[in-house]
């Protein structure tokens, strides 16, 4: 019989969120129905968690996932669990860049939507194994925020989606790092994002790393935490040099240095 107390989970729209458990004696597997995954939990030492995301626009208030725990005499159980939304309030950012990258034109607009169908593709592809056993890292050295992350962006005076990343400062040549290891999935020119790089860290959790002036990877590289992927730039739609760094969880936007936080020791 499953001894382990209700437990409540709390996060704000946004942010990543940490769901562990106390073990028991003959507990051998635990899961989650995420975002229509069935996201397995990691045990390290005398606990099992997994790291699941809170997208932007998540409704805030009461929400409820289903928790299955499984035992080494083929029993299982399943349990409903709490989880409370809270709403996070963004601000509005005005923005002026080339008026190409607003009013698209065929071609590029045919380019977005090309690109757009591949990133979303790759965020649809939970890879069941977990790469990383270390807390997530900053890829810029020495930065200890970033900007602009849920902000709701109009551009050239035309309202768009709001911002999914946060941008760290860096000029042009600063070297970027991986936030920890994984599996390249992309690196190349986009038209938005300028040159980009994509790591699939398993488990459905992806960093990506924008606007670089040089890529140092290759799609199939295996990277470990801290290992140098390019430089920062100026590539696609922006307004300067700066690095635009993304996490998503199981198609959850979310802010980067939430993640850091719950993988923190």
């Amino acid at each position: 019989m499953l001894a382990l107390a209700l437990t409540a989970f709390a996060a704000a729209q946004g942010q990543a969120l940490e769901l562990s458990y106390p073990t028991e004696a003959g507990l051998t597997a635990v899961s989650v129905q995420w975002s229509g995954h069935n996201v397995p939990f990691v045990q390290r030492g005398d606990r099992w968690s997994t790291t699941v995301g809170v997208d932007l626009d998540s409704r805030p208030g009461d929400h409820a996932v289903d928790v299955t725990f499984r035992f080494a005499d083929g029993t299982s159980q399943t349990r409903r669990e709490p989880i409370t939304v809270r709403g996070q309030q963004y601000p509005t950012t005005e923005l002026t860049v080339e008026e190409r990258y607003v009013e698209l034109s065929p071609e590029d607009q045919a380019r977005a939507d090309r690109e757009g169908a591949e990133t979303n593709a790759i965020y649809d592809t939970l890879t069941p194994e977990r790469y990383w056993s270390e807390p997530f890292v900053v890829p810029v050295q020495g930065a200890k925020d970033g900007r602009n992350f849920g902000h709701r962006r109009v551009f050239n005076g035309h309202p768009r989606a709001p911002h999914s990343g946060a941008d760290l400062r860096a000029t042009t040549g600063t070297p970027i790092y991986a936030a920890n290891r994984g599996r390249v999935v992309l690196a190349k020119d986009l038209f938005y994002s300028g040159n980009a790089v994509f790591i699939d860290h398993g488990f459905g959790l992806y960093t990506t790393y924008l606007h670089l002036s040089v890529i140092d990877v290759a799609v199939g590289d295996a990277v470990e935490r801290g290992q140098r992927l390019g430089l920062a730039g100026a590539t696609g739609r922006v307004t300067g040099p700066h690095l635009h760094w993304g996490v998503r969880i199981l198609d959850a936007r979310v802010d980067p240095f939430s993640l850091v936080k719950v993988e923190a020791p």
